[in-house]
């Protein structure tokens, strides 16, 4: 479709045919050279009727590919402007302009050779537009325009561009892929694929939803130029993101996977994208995807338990939120339980067509449909509350939770990703964390669980930084009671991976911190849990393991500095004899140091006679 600024088709190509008819005039006008002007006027004359028949092929067009014709008629209006003018100067003139105004064979020459070159690009062109031949309609059109010889690509990108517009089924599916081909080749192309239109015509293929084949084509192809922000906001103003939401709500699993991965590289690249997922309510597909078949065992097994009375009282209270729009928090005494219905009657208005499906695909292609949605919630959710908090509201906590204990490798690596995120955005939003993670929620206590279980019984420093990075994040939220996260944090500070030590080291920070009200029963509680020793050991190792150990050491003095174990351990000695390199680096800890040296000397005055006043 042409730009308002563009001028209308049928404009662009009724100039150069006016042009044509000038040029045929002052060639049979010609007094000088009238051979070279005939051979120019035949030349003329072929170029004039291929861009008469051109001018009948687009009006029979419905969807017009427009950009190669804009470009191949532009050049060929300049090349006859130039023949024009060499022509005219073959008629009666004066002897004093005809000395000013040489004309030579090379003159001509140059002109035959352009206009050939157009004649060539049209005779490209109008074998892209003939979608009923089969050498071009599947956009495999093999010569080279005289156009694009300097840059062969573009009449590629055109061809197959032109073929997913304009083409039958089966050849804008192969042309999709071919798309798909070359711009995975690299970054060029990807904008090349982009600024010659080719963006419409793929969002017109995903919503049509002729084929899954060709939905998948055009997922796959919109995916790969989605990895840089510019053209991931071409997809969002040619309003792809309503349509890609519409797609995943209501397609097979094997179209719904590419889809889920296309959200996610949307909204990694574009953060205007994520606020239209955001509008469109992406969120609660994603998370009805995430929990198909999820919670089925739980939902039996809770029900078993059951008596009848008690079935019929959860059925009422599901009646209650199906006509209220509701949630129910205090139905089920298990985190899991019920929460599949509760997820399905969300998500139920979409898909329907295509339920009975999805239960009969194979195990793989059910899984590599979650992995792509916990990819998609994780890279939502990041660095955004409102996505975080939709998240929570739809309940895609529970099934995060419960895929984390349940699953392994990409899956529950995306799903803790996705609690990662949540949590850090529930840390910066006191609204989120109150209302998403208060004590008594059950999905914030599912959460908890499920992280606890990945700190302490997992053998992967990924997941166990991932997951150890989430509970700190949620040190705001634990009463002084609640010490069970504590303890496997402090455990981890004697972890022979350093990432996992260190990180744990910085969460146990977010618990003593004077930010956290309850710093002084934290600071407590990691030293009795025997937190001091492995941190002067932590204090032996490199630069950021020094800096946060030392500051957690710091914090636990300022806010317990009576304790023993401190006095026992020699922190006061570590402290004044702290690394000045690590301390000038930082100026926050020089205070810090500064302040824990003097709470300890004000409980512990005269432990240790050969103390040394701490200089910076």
């Amino acid at each position: 479709m042409a730009s308002p600024e563009e001028k209308r088709i049928e404009d662009e190509l009724s100039y150069p045919i006016l042009l044509a008819e000038r040029v045929r005039a002052a060639a049979e006008e010609a007094e000088s050279f009238k051979l070279e002007c005939a051979e120019v006027g035949k030349q003329v004359d072929r170029l004039s009727q291929m861009l008469r028949t051109l001018v009948r092929s687009t009006t029979s067009v419905q969807s017009l590919y427009e950009r190669p014709i804009r470009r191949v008629v532009s050049e060929a209006s300049k090349n006859l402007e130039r023949a024009l003018a060499l022509v005219r100067k073959c008629k009666r003139q004066s002897i004093l302009r005809r000395v000013v105004r040489i004309t030579s064979t090379t003159d001509f020459r140059k002109v035959l050779i352009l206009l050939d070159a157009s004649i060539g690009d049209m005779r490209w062109l109008m074998g892209v537009l003939d979608t009923n031949n089969n050498e071009t309609a599947s956009g495999i059109f093999l010569s080279l325009p005289p156009i694009a010889s300097n840059d062969p690509i573009i009449s590629y990108v055109w061809s197959y561009i032109a073929t997913v517009q304009m083409g039958q089924l089966s050849d804008r599916i192969e042309a999709a892929n071919n798309l798909t081909s070359h711009a995975r080749d690299n970054d060029r192309n990807k904008k090349i694929t982009v600024e010659e239109g080719g963006i419409p015509p793929l969002l017109k293929l995903l919503k049509e939803g002729s084929s899954p084949e060709a939905q998948i084509a055009a997922a796959n192809a919109l995916c790969v130029l989605a990895n840089e922000e510019e053209r991931v906001r071409s997809i969002v103003h040619e309003m792809g993101v309503p349509i890609v939401v519409q797609v995943l709500g209501d397609s097979p699993m094997k179209v719904q996977i590419p889809v889920a991965k296309l959200v996610a590289a949307m909204a990694e690249h574009d953060p205007l994208a994520k606020e239209d997922f955001a509008r469109e309510n992406v969120i609660r597909p994603l998370v009805t995807l995430l929990s198909f078949e999820t919670f089925v065992e739980d939902s039996k097994t809770q029900l078993g338990k059951q008596s009848i009375h008690s079935i019929v009282q959860i059925n009422k209270e599901l009646d209650k939120i199906s006509s209220t729009g509701t949630n129910s928090r205090n139905y089920s005494h298990k985190p899991y339980a019920n929460s599949y219905s509760n997820l399905h009657m969300e998500g139920s208005s979409r898909g329907a067509n295509h339920r009975k499906e999805r239960e009969n695909e194979k195990p793989e292609v059910k899984i590599q449909l979650k992995i792509n949605c916990a990819e998609a919630l994780w890279l939502l959710a990041k660095e955004s509350v409102s996505n975080s908090r939709r998240i929570t509201e739809t309940k895609g906590l529970l099934c995060l939770a419960k895929l984390v204990e349940t699953e392994q490798g990409e899956l529950q690596y995306n799903c803790l990703m996705a609690i990662m995120e949540i949590t850090a955005a529930a840390e910066t939003n006191s609204d989120l964390r109150r209302a998403a993670f208060k004590t008594n929620s059950p999905a914030a206590k599912a959460v908890i669980d499920q992280l606890l279980t990945v700190i302490k019984e997992l053998d992967s420093p990924t997941l166990q930084v991932r997951a150890i990075r989430s509970v700190g994040s949620l040190g705001r939220t634990f009463p002084a009671r609640e010490t069970r996260v504590i303890g496997p944090l402090v455990g981890q500070l004697d972890n022979k991976n350093q990432e996992v030590a260190v990180e744990a080291a910085i969460a146990l920070q977010k618990f003593a911190c004077p930010d956290n009200f309850l710093c002084m029963d934290h600071s407590k509680s990691i030293i009795e849990f025997n937190g001091v020793p492995p941190l002067m050991r932590l204090l032996r190792c490199g630069e950021r393991t020094q800096l946060h150990s030392l500051a957690l050491l710091c914090y636990l003095a300022i806010h317990a500095g009576d304790n023993e174990a401190l006095v026992q351990a020699r922190v006061l000695t570590a402290l004044e004899g702290a690394d000045r390199t690590v301390v000038t680096h930082h100026p926050e800890l020089k205070e810090l140091v500064t302040r824990a040296i003097y709470q300890l000397n004000l409980y512990h005055t005269g432990v240790h006679p050969q103390r040394q006043t701490y200089a910076p």
